[in-house]
């Protein structure tokens, strides 16, 4: 765990992970308690005072379109649902906070590699690993049903998950130490748990990453003037190119950025000079903060482009205990250095009109998985990857011997109890997050929330 100190053997570990199963069984872990008087409407209606009141609508409009997208955009909901859960196994440490299944895909290690790992983690906080992985499960029964498939088949791709995860830890908790810290999760790593049905798939997604890079960016949202300059295109609402005094905090921000990084990567940024700013609209919990994207130029026409996208307090923070102030896009980008495996080289944090935001390069090599086309083998594996893959991510803060001494190992009643108790959350999870659906696109059809859809 974070802050823990001295050294214990891994029998002492793992013991200790089986006493606090005994002290917080699986079954009250998983027993779904929903927050008391609860209105998910009013939640969804709070958490757009701080965004945009012209992109608010684009935001409903998005979730209203099928529960799994309703799930994807309210993160708030489910936190306020998890809290209200009475177990606790006592075991915190870095999470995703927003761990769902369209949140795993592909990007570029700083070698030019490709890995899978979570990929989004504007709601990162130190708290309970079980909220991740309930998330997780609950989203993959949500994007099984909007795929068409039967509830046993999505029960299954949950409980899949549960036991990727379980197996991933009891393998890490037996890894040497450096051995599991050096461990990526790139396609020869997540071939050894099986993902054969998934594998044309992850061939396809992988090849079409590869070509995701700011090049290609360039080549799609921006215009050659006649003074021989690059422009982004306008394309409204999604992609807003500032005038000069708009963009004007936007690059004056990125000295207080470059401070954030590593000396030799702050040299190396600083080559390059900045031709153009726009304000895109990105994702689905995100919409209505602002969000720009800055195109650079290093040699001649070689382009990079950066996202530097509105931070602020994880919609987890009021359930868990209090931290000490961080600035938002700092918390951003530790809680995503302890997680991913490798990290984008130019991750880092800045300020903008006294607000907070997180930097990076936007799309460097990223491709994903939509997990509402899969079908119910791939369905299977890709939830047996995201499993593995999120073990690996919680491990890093989280004693994988602890962790996997309370899941239990392979092939044991423990870890079988551990998988049922997970699928069956996710699966009363699911139901719940159809009705809170339901409740939105009612208040959408009364008019106590606007929405615009198809954009």
């Amino acid at each position: 765990m974070i802050g823990s100190t001295g050294w214990s053997t891994p029998e002492a570990l793992r013991a200790e992970g089986t006493q606090r199963r005994a002290s917080s069984p699986v079954k009250t872990l998983t027993e779904l308690r929903t927050a008391t008087g609860r209105d998910p409407v009013a939640t969804i209606a709070a958490s757009n005072a701080e965004r945009v009141a012209d992109l608010v609508p684009i935001r409903i409009g998005r979730m209203i379109s099928s529960p799994f997208a309703f799930l994807r955009g309210s993160a708030a909901v489910m936190a306020a649902d998890l809290a209200a859960g009475t177990a606790d196994t006592g075991l915190h440490g870095y999470i995703c906070g927003d761990a769902h299944a369209a949140n795993f895909g592909f990007f570029a290690s700083p070698e030019r590699r490709l890995v899978m790992d979570v990929n989004d983690f504007d709601e990162t906080v130190v708290g309970p690993w079980d909220w991740d992985l309930k998330r997780l499960t609950a989203s993959l029964v949500s994007a099984g049903r909007e795929a068409g498939l039967p509830d046993d088949e999505c029960r299954d791709a949950a409980r899949d998950c549960a036991t990727g995860y379980r197996t991933a830890l009891a393998e890490l908790a037996d890894m040497p130490l450096l051995d599991a810290y050096y461990l990526t999760t790139d396609h020869s790593t997540l071939e050894h748990f099986g993902i054969g049905d998934l594998a044309d798939t992850f061939d396809r997604v992988r090849k079409k990453a590869k070509k995701n890079t700011s090049r290609r960016v360039a080549q799609k949202f921006t215009q050659r003037l006649e003074h021989d300059a690059w422009r982004f295109s306008p394309a409204p609402p999604i992609l807003v190119p500032l005038d000069s005094t708009e963009a004007f905090p936007v690059i004056e921000s990125l000295d207080g950025y470059a401070s954030t990084l590593e000396e030799e990567i702050r040299a190396l940024f600083g080559r390059y000079a900045v031709v153009d700013v726009a304000h895109r609209i990105v994702g689905l919990g995100s919409v209505g903060y602002r969000s720009y994207v800055v195109l650079l130029h290093g040699n001649g026409d070689e382009a990079l482009v950066l996202q530097v996208k509105q931070a602020r307090a994880s919609a987890l923070a009021p359930y868990l205990p209090p931290v000490p102030d961080q600035h938002a896009g700092e918390r951003v980008v530790r809680g995503q250095r302890w997680m991913q495996t490798v990290s984008d080289v130019l991750l880092g944090w800045t300020s903008i009109d006294g607000q907070p935001y997180l930097v990076r390069q936007f799309r460097d090599m990223k491709g994903s998985v939509d997990p509402t086309t899969l079908r119910a083998g791939q369905l299977d594996d890709y939830a047996r990857v995201c499993g593995v893959v999120l073990a690996r991510a919680h491990a890093q803060s989280i004693d994988p011997r602890t962790l996997s001494g309370y899941c239990g190992a392979p092939d044991t009643a423990d870890g079988d109890e551990f998988d049922a108790g997970f699928a069956a959350f996710a699966v009363a999870y699911a139901d719940q997050t159809e009705a809170d659906h339901a409740a939105l696109v009612a208040a959408v059809t009364a008019g106590t929330l606007p929405a615009v859809t198809g954009i």
